[in-house]
């Protein structure tokens, strides 16, 4: 008996040697929101010295006084430099962390948690990546910014503690989505500025696996990065912007994932929209409206070696022939035809450098507090655009919206169409509505001016920011499937600091546009905003992102949770998001089926309307799966062109008709569409310089 007891108190001894804590002293944090303190411990007689599971750093402990803790981020540097975040913008307006450790297996996600902190939390980054056999034995600092001046802190003490049983991470070897892989250098992203790193796609092809070990062939070279964002800046998974660049440092434009050459780029987080969706599925379904938006494609992202979950790669807005295609200015574009465009504005918040423009001369219909709606300037930038091409665009948005509120909405000579491109308002109502997004019309919101000689047009869009649409916010009614997004502030948050600009109430007593929506409306109902298109395409982005959304959520254990702002109740896994979405696409169509207003004497099934270049043509069954139609009256024997693209506009075939007068109908599916998969495509029909598009669906 007393040999055993030697034996459980030799062993007891032998695993309490195992553990060994290195204690660090703390200071004050510099509270002027860009400067960071470093505390430092310098680790040494650790043995074994390898950081592994068998032992590694198990736990880092502190306590640290400050009045607001939502402001601080705190991160952990291991001798080889590899960095863990245990605590970003977390904690609310509480304050205080009290004996607080971080620990991987801790229950409670600090994200989760309420300051003041006191207890055991899973830290914000993964304590597993630092375990990678490093030699512990070195310095170890703790750096931690104060994002925000106004409230006071200091670290008191620290500890790190090594042990058995450390954290490690599983190796992530491969994905069937392209792989992104930045370096910084192991340097922090920051808010502002961009810091210079490289980065490394790779990608094989559709349905092609990517391994990690694989040569960088879709990019690799230099790249400017920040992280971006207003109210998602507080989540701990970022969102980043970047530019291409060469080795000089300056923007090369580069075409990533088969999207076209650019500089500027978005890899968008997706955190609290937990579908993964919202964006992609809004800015597909504008494209197959026939405007652009966005393109987007999923990715899998590692900074520094460390895994970070799925992202979105899209573009940014800009002015581009492949983007927002307007005219290019220059600082000498201030006279004649070419001070009148492109231009690109927005309305959205002021902040993040936001701000120079103009307020509207008309105030929104709900404004108890003297809201204003702000225009800024997008392009040119604000610090490029010149006085007279501000006074220009200001004056022509002015005269647009005079036109709204003092004119006849059906004077074509006077009224508001002289001034805006009435489709784009059409479709940017219907994509808001359908997602009844609490951000709609207010912030967030593109416009943009062609030149006199282009058109001389404002139009609404490309559209922006729809993670927190289609039934992804808790506020301002937006929970709810019923009722208008335009009418925000009427009988909900009226004092908020964004309301919508009056046009669209205007828009909504104007009979022909209420008969062109409605047109329009139906006719999309008939295609891409079909519930059998929609559960389809949803249905194969979960497919595609059936094994990466397991490892996001591994690393983000947001499934199931609250996060801002979701609504009650929230899904607990994966396929429940996907069946909201879906359940919800359900409900709000047979809402907007019921209310869309106006009246459409047209056939939407079949009838290209709504254009001001269309031909006399309709293209039918719409969708189409053996046989599709077209159906035409000719003036004369002129010949007609046909062709096929893909919906981003890739020519896929095309083909030429010697038509006869009179009425004429050619079934066209053999010689253009056999062969096709399911899908969306395009079919152009040009006739004597006259052009209808027409979005046809693949059944």
């Amino acid at each position: 008996m007393r040999s055993v007891i030697g034996i459980l108190v030799l062993l007891f001894c032998c695993g309490f040697l195992q553990a060994q804590t290195f204690n660090g002293i703390g200071g004050s944090i510099p509270d002027d929101g860009s400067t960071n303190a470093y505390f430092t411990i310098n680790v040494s007689g650790l043995s074994p010295s390898g950081l592994t599971a068998a032992k590694g750093l198990k736990s880092v402990c502190l306590n640290l006084t400050h009045a607001y803790d939502a402001d601080l981020q705190i991160v952990l540097k291991a001798p080889d430099g590899t960095e863990v975040t245990l605590a970003n913008t977390a904690g609310g307006s509480g304050n205080n962390f009290t004996n607080t450790c971080f620990e991987q297996t801790a229950s409670t996600f600090i994200n989760f948690a309420t300051a003041p902190f006191s207890g055991t939390y899973r830290p914000g980054g993964h304590l597993g990546y630092i375990n990678n056999g490093q030699n512990g034995n070195g310095a170890w600092t703790l750096r931690i910014l104060d994002n925000s001046p106004g409230d006071q802190g200091s670290l008191v003490s620290w500890t790190l503690n090594f042990a058995s049983n450390a954290p490690v991470t599983a190796a992530i070897t491969s994905s069937d989505l392209p792989i992104v892989m930045i370096n910084t250098n192991n340097k922090s992203i920051p808010d502002d500025p961009k810091i210079a790193a490289t980065m490394g796609i790779i990608y094989k092809g559709a349905g092609i696996t990517n391994l990690t070990t694989d040569p960088f062939n879709n990019y690799n070279g230099n790249i400017a990065i920040e992280t971006r964002g207003s109210s998602s800046q507080q989540f701990p998974k970022k969102s980043f912007g970047f530019e291409t660049q060469d080795v000089n440092g300056d923007d090369t434009d580069a075409s990533l994932l088969n999207m076209p050459a650019q500089s500027d780029w978005i890899l968008y987080a997706s955190y609290s929209d937990k579908s993964l969706l919202n964006n992609v599925l809004a800015y597909t379904l504008y494209n197959n409206f026939g405007m652009y938006a966005p393109r987007t494609a999923f990715v899998e992202l590692f900074i520094n070696k460390q895994y970070q979950g799925v992202y979105v790669l899209m573009e940014k807005i800009k002015r581009d022939v492949n983007r927002v295609d307007i005219s290019k200015m220059t600082t000498a574009d201030t006279a004649g035809d070419a001070l009148t465009g492109g231009y690109i504005i927005k309305i959205d918040k002021t902040t993040g450098g936001n701000g120079d423009g103009w307020d509207s001369k008309i105030d929104p219909p709900v404004h108890p507090n003297g809201q204003k709606i702000a225009y800024q300037y997008e392009y040119p930038k604000p610090e490029d655009i010149m006085p007279k091409q501000k006074a220009y665009i200001e004056k022509f948005v002015d005269s647009f919206e005079l036109a709204l509120d003092t004119k006849s909405l059906y004077d074509t000579n006077t009224g508001w169409r002289k001034y805006g491109a009435e489709p784009s308002f059409l479709r940017y109502f219907i994509l808001n509505e359908l997602a009844k997004n609490v951000d709609g019309y207010r912030i967030s919101t593109f416009l943009y001016k062609t030149k006199n000689t282009k058109g001389n047009k404002l139009f609404v869009g490309p559209p922006w920011d729809y993670d927190i649409a289609f039934h992804n916010a808790d506020y301002c009614d937006a929970d709810i499937d019923t009722g208008w997004s335009y009418q925000f502030g009427i009988n909900s948050c009226s004092t908020d600091d964004h309301q919508v600009a009056f046009w669209w109430s205007k828009f909504m007593q104007d009979t022909v546009f209420k008969n062109n929506l409605k047109c329009m409306y139906s006719q999309l109902r008939t295609t891409v905003l079909d519930t059998v298109w929609l559960f389809h395409y949803i249905d194969s982005c979960a497919t595609v992102l059936s094994a990466p959304q397991t490892r996001n959520f591994s690393l983000w254990p947001i499934i199931g949770k609250y996060v801002w702002p979701n609504p009650s109740p929230v899904p607990n896994s994966y396929a429940g998001e996907i069946t909201e979405l879906k359940q919800y696409l359900k409900r709000r169509l047979a809402w907007l089926d019921a209310n869309i207003p106006g009246s459409c004497a047209q056939n939407p099934t079949s009838v290209q309307s709504i254009s001001d270049r269309s031909v006399t043509c309709k293209l039918f069954p719409n969708p189409f799966s053996n046989e599709l139609h077209l159906q035409f009256y000719a003036e004369d024997s002129e010949p007609l062109q046909v062709t096929l693209s893909a919906i981003d506009g890739r020519k896929i075939s095309a083909m030429s008709l010697q038509i006869k007068p009179g009425y004429n109908d050619v079934l066209i599916f053999d010689s253009l569409t056999t062969g096709l998969s399911t899908g969306m495509y395009l079919v152009s029909v040009t006739q004597s310089g006259k052009v209808s598009n027409f979005k046809v669906w693949k059944m």
